[in-house]
Order: structure tokens, then sequence, then C-alpha cells
């Protein structure tokens, strides 16, 4: 018994000594591994908790200003007071909630921007439990069992599921108070982390904004500061055209995200949408100010200002803004005139451009549109200025100085030319004639004379020349080339008409080209009836006559200037936009002498078709009128309607051109001719002489505002030669 009780005594002691044993070897090994951390691997260590990050950010700065030549403010930027939110890289979705709630008793938020879903994510977060219960475990296994799809597709299997099951009368249950914490919420996820997001800006009142600053400690993330809304000084006048200027909640358009990515921008920033906004965005768009934030932990410890922001720069267009809306007013009233007319209609729409003929500088671009306003669906005469280079119109006899001048460069015709001017009997086809000659006698006319009188017939038969084709009285055309169609449409290209004018705006439309090639068609289009050409190619075209052979560029920026801070003056001129000679027509100067001499004859001769609209003028003018045969398409009936456009081409001081004007009223009238394109275009040439003496009394010199670059004395040289031969 002793021996037994002796052995238990001895074996105690062993284990514990294995015990002790083996927690003397833990603690060895902590107490290295603690060395090694310590001492091999403790200055990096200390790094890692020392590490900040430095993240810089770009804050939003105006644009530039938009001003007419005169330095008249087109548009502007109205300052705004504005409530923003700033979140850092480690905001929860929890900590922006609070302070919407809190932010939601200070200020009114507008919520009609709310949509259903984002009513269905907001009761999720405020229902987490009830929103799990939306989805089965069976369900969820269901999906985590699918080998084809990933945890972030399951996630988002779960999550559309628990969305599309959120009731009706779920989404009812979120208060008026829900709604408005959401509105807010919405615009504190809107955007980048660091980025100031716009919360309110628009009808901030004082007490709000002042209550939120009392407040800024108690809001995280939430400031008070300034903003900027794009403002336009005239109203709707050139509306179509300026363009629009994306909010910070839209960012860049998606169709050009890649491309503003790529030069630097964040995806919320506001930038042009469309037509000068969008042209001139590298000029408009501002200098950002750019802060560095150090963050640790996505907390920020510091932020540093890097570079100062600066608004865009300064853009000055070549309209004259008072012209401009007073030739609005002309257009307006002319056009409702005609509306009115049993005769009319179908007449919706009218156009006018006036340019500089030497330098492609636009003065004025009219366009009117009556139309329903798809606000409170009424109509009423919109601006529609863009579709003097985004619609095109068959244009009639206006075409027909392109005809004659094609016919000199083609060897087909020799200045002062005779032709007879008859009507044409070709089988198959009715009889053709010139609308004063359908039925009278054969008549030897010139080239001055059949653009006076505007005879088809002359037209034809030069056409049948270019085409290389015989005509016999009621026999087929024989003979007949149709490269005559790429013969006279390069030659009409030369005056720009039938491709793009290259003027400074997106979206120009170059018109159609008929696609059939039978000598009929070649007759239609040696009289404008064939191709359709935009009210700016017309401007073009005739600016190309004015000045002597020049096709120059017609553009809406004149110069680009340096910002000035807290002032009504114009910075110094940046750059300022050179006169562009696209090519120049391949005719002599007594070839386009000739046509200048039928251009004055329509105005002034005994038989011009626009004599009595401008032969008492106190100036001088010359131009080309035109009635084409046309179509109108009736959207209630579906069908198309025939009728007649109306237009009216010209320039003026005859012997020294300084404006040029297109005018084309479609679907004008169906019988009698209210000879509105005359109305029009007079009344706007009267306006702008009237102006310019005005301006010339008050000491306002236009070259002291605008003026011509070197490159302008090779148009003039041509000028020159012109005016010389005209003497």
């Amino acid at each position: 018994m002793n021996r037994n009780r002796k052995k238990k005594r001895t074996h105690v002691p062993t284990r514990m000594n294995l015990l002790f044993f083996a927690v003397f070897l833990l603690f060895s090994l902590l107490v290295l591994r603690l060395g090694v951390v310590q001492i091999v691997s403790g200055e990096e260590y200390k790094k890692e908790v020392e590490r900040t990050e430095d993240v810089v950010v770009d804050t939003s700065v105006p644009r530039g200003k938009i001003y007419d030549r005169y330095g008249n403010v087109v548009v502007d930027n109205l300052p705004l007071n504005a409530i923003t939110y700033t979140r850092t890289q480690s905001t929860s979705q929890e900590e922006m909630l609070k302070v919407a709630e809190q932010l939601s008793t200070l200020i009114e938020k507008e919520t009609k921007e709310v949509t259903e879903r984002d009513k269905k994510d907001f009761w999720i977060m405020k229902h987490p439990e009830e929103a799990e219960g939306k989805v089965t475990e069976k369900e969820r296994q269901k999906l985590l069992n699918n080998e084809e799809l990933s945890e972030d597709q399951v996630n988002s299997e779960i999550y559309q599921l628990t969305l599309d099951r959120i009731s009706e009368k779920e989404i009812n249950s979120l208060t008026a108070e829900d709604i408005e914490v959401l509105a807010i919420y919405r615009e504190f996820t809107s955007g980048y982390a660091l980025v100031p997001q716009i919360v309110k800006n628009k009808d901030v009142t004082k007490e709000e904004f002042a209550r939120v600053s009392e407040h800024l400690q108690d809001l995280p993330g939430i400031n008070t500061t300034t903003d900027w809304e794009r403002t336009y000084a005239f109203d709707k006048t050139l509306r179509s055209i300026l363009g629009n200027v994306s909010s910070s909640r839209e960012g860049l358009p998606s169709n050009l995200v890649d491309y503003y990515i790529a030069q630097g921008y964040k995806r919320n920033d506001r930038v042009g949408k469309s037509y000068i906004e969008l042209q001139y965005e590298d000029v408009l768009q501002g200098q950002k100010e750019k802060i560095k934030n150090i963050t640790k932990d996505g907390s920020v410890l510091d932020s540093k200002l890097i570079q100062e922001g600066q608004r865009g720069k300064d853009l000055v267009l070549t309209i004259d803004m008072e012209l401009q809306q007073e030739i609005e007013k002309i257009v307006e009233e002319e056009l409702k005139k005609t509306m009115s007319r049993a005769d009319s209609p179908y007449t919706d729409r009218a156009f006018f451009v006036l340019m500089d003929p030497n330098t492609g500088d636009i003065l004025a671009m009219v366009g009117k549109k009556y139309a329903k306003n798809p606000e409170n669906g009424k109509y009423e005469i919109q601006d529609y200025a863009l579709g003097t280079f985004t619609s095109s119109y068959i244009v009639g006899s206006a075409a027909k100085g392109a005809t004659v001048l094609t016919g000199y460069m083609t060897d087909n015709l020799t200045p002062g030319e005779h032709l007879i001017d008859e009507p044409l009997y070709i089988k198959g086809t009715p009889k053709k004639g010139s609308w004063f000659n359908k039925y009278g006698p054969a008549k030897s006319i010139s080239d001055v004379f059949a653009l006076e009188k505007s005879s088809n017939a002359y037209m034809w038969k030069l056409a049948l020349r270019i085409a290389g084709a015989q005509y016999t009285r009621n026999e087929p055309i024989n003979n007949y080339d149709p490269g005559a169609f790429t013969i006279m449409r390069n030659h009409f290209a030369q005056f720009g008409l039938g491709v793009p004018t290259g003027i400074d705006l997106p979206g120009e439309f170059v018109g159609y080209k008929g696609n059939t090639k039978n000598p009929g068609y070649l007759l239609d289009f040696a009289i404008g009836q064939y191709d359709t050409y935009t009210p700016m190619q017309l401007a073009q075209y005739v600016s190309v006559i004015a000045n002597g052979g020049a096709r120059i560029q017609p553009h809406v920026m004149k110069e680009v200037r340096e910002p000035v801070s807290n002032s009504t003056e114009l910075g110094p001129i940046i750059y300022e936009k050179e006169v562009n000679v696209l090519n120049r027509i391949n005719a002599t100067q007594n070839e386009i002498k000739q046509v200048q001499k039928g251009f004055y004859q329509v105005f002034h001769g005994s038989d011009g078709t626009a004599a009595d609209a401008f032969h008492d003028a106190e100036y001088v003018a010359a131009g080309k009128s035109g009635t084409a045969e046309a179509f109108y398409y009736d959207p209630e009936t579906k069908k198309n309607k025939e009728t007649y456009n109306t237009t009216l081409i010209g320039y003026a001081p005859y012997n020294n051109p300084e404006v040029a004007f297109s005018t084309v009223i479609p679907y004008s009238h169906q019988t009698i001719d209210p000879a509105i394109n005359e109305a029009i275009s007079r009344r706007a040439l009267d306006k702008y002489f009237e102006l310019k003496k005005k301006r010339a009394k008050q000491g306002l010199d236009q070259s002291k505002v605008t003026k011509k670059v070197e490159n302008l004395e090779k148009v003039e040289e041509i000028q020159e030669a012109a005016r010389e031969e005209n003497e």
C-alpha cells in the first residue's frame, strides 16, 4: 500500500514539469515574435500606422461669359446661395442618413425628382429586417448554389427580388418628411468622395442660408457657399443656338463621357450640352480650383489649396444682338401676317441670315417656327435659329446665278450670250415653259435678262448644253450624259451649295440630293427645283457673288477674351477669328460681273422680279428671288400637300457690299405669292442701314469693336478688281 502511494507522488510533479516547460516555450516564442516585430519590422509597421494619402479634388468655377459684337452681355452667370455636402472616403450610409435628417429640419427641399426606385431603396434602408424577409432562405441558397453567378451577381439578384416585392402600400408608408430626407440623401450620394455636391442652390432663402451656417458644427460634411447658374439676357433670342449647360447632377453627357474624362473632367462636371456652349466648351470652361486633401483611414486631416480657380474665358460673338432682335420682330410680324391668309394654310416657319460677305461674320441668324409648347400644350411662334443651318428646302430660282456661272465655268456659255426663251416640248413629258412665257412666242434673251426675268427656258437649254444633249421639239432628249449632274453639283459646291458651309456650330446639314438622273430632273436642278439647300448655304453662295468669287467660312465666334473680375469691361483679346477663304470659284471677274449685273436688274430693272420691293431703297441692293414647287407633310392626314416655297438672296451696297442675306419661307402659299420674302428682306436691310446711321451719330464705330484681319486683303483684292470692272 505504501509503495503505491509513493508512486503517485512522483507522477504528479513530472506532468507539472512538462506543463511548465510547454508554457516556457510558448512565452519564449512570443517574446521572440515581439522582438522580430519591434526590431526587424518595427519601422515598417510604424510607417503603415502613420501612413496618409494625398487626394487632389477639383472645385467647379463659373463659365466664361458670352457677348455680342458690341460688348453686350448675352449669357452670364447668376450667383446663387448654395448648400453643399462633402463626404469622406469612410463616410457610412448611416452617417449620411443622419445628416440628411438633421438638414431636412433646416431647409425645404424640392422632391419632384425623387423616383419610385429612390423610394424603394430608401424603404429598404429604413426597414432592413423587413427587407431581408422579402427573399426566403431557400431562394438565397438557390442563388448561392448557382455556380454561373459571381458573388456580386448573387447580391444583385437578391436585391432586385427585394425591390420587386416592395408593395405600393409599403412605399406609401413613407411620409412627406421621409421623402424630403430622401431628396437630400440622394444629393449626398450623387457624386464622389471629397468632392462637394450641390444639395440646394435654387431658391435658397436668407433664413435657410443663415440657419445652416449656424449649425455647421453639428452637420459634418455640410457647407454654405456660392454657386452659379447660366442666365440669358435676351430671353428667347437665339436660344436654340446658344445651347445649354448640364447640371451637377446630370454631369457629363452619356455620349461624350469617355471623351471628357480623357480631357481630365470628372463625371459630375457641368459642361456645354449643345451648340455654342458645346462648340466652345474648351474656351468657356474655366480653370478649376484644385485642393489637396490629406487623408488617413478615409478621414480628412488637412486641406491645402494648390491651384486657384478662374472662371472661363469670355466669348465674343459676331452677332449684333440689337439688329438680331429687330429682325426677329420683323420676321414674326410678316410670318403672322402670311399665316392669317387663306391661301397660306401650311406656312409655319421663316428664316433670315445676314452676314458680312468679306469676313464671314454672321450678323444675324433668325429662324421662327409656329409650334406647340411642350410645357403648356399651346401653339406659339418659337425661336428656330438653328434651322438656318440644320434644315434644308427647295429654293427655286434663287439658284439660277449658280447655274449661269456654271455655264461660264464649263465653257458652255459666254457672258452676254443670247438663248431662245420658248416652251419646251419633250416627248413623254408635259410642256415646260418659263412662268412669264409659258404660251407666248419664242424670244431671244441675254444671260442678264434671263436672271432679271427669271427665265426657266434659258437655264434648261444651258443645262442641256452642259449634258451634251440635243433638244428637238416633240422628240426625246438625245445624247444626254447623266454625268452632267456631277458636273453641275461640283460647280454648285464651289459656292457652298450642297456641301458644308463650315459654320462653327455642330449639327450642320448639307441638304438632300436627288438620286434620279434622267434629263427631266437635270432641268429641274438647273432652276433650283431638285436638290435642297439650307438658308446658311444660300447666304454663303450669294456672298461669293457679292465679294467677287471667294467662298468664306461663316462663323459666330469673333473673339476670345481674358475674363476680368468684378468688371463690365471686356478683357484683353486672347484669340481673334481670322477670315477663312475656303476656295475661289473658277470664274473670271468679267463672268462674275455679268451675274452681278443680272442680280442688279432683278432689284432695279423694269422686268426685275424684286424691283417693286427695292427700287426705291436709300441704298443700292442686288439679288435673286425664287419660287419653288414643294410639298408639305401634313401630320394630321399623313399626306404630302402641294405648296410653294419663297426665297430671296441679295447683298448691299451693290458697288461695295458689306452685308449679304438669304430669306427662306417654306410652304409660303398655295395660289398668289404673298411676297413675304421681299417684305422681310427689305425691312431687314432697312433696319441694318438705319442702325448703322444711328451708331455713326453716336460715335460707335464698328471698326473699333471688330477689326478686319490681315488676310482679308486677299478678299479685298478680289472686290477691288470687281469694282474696277463695274466702273
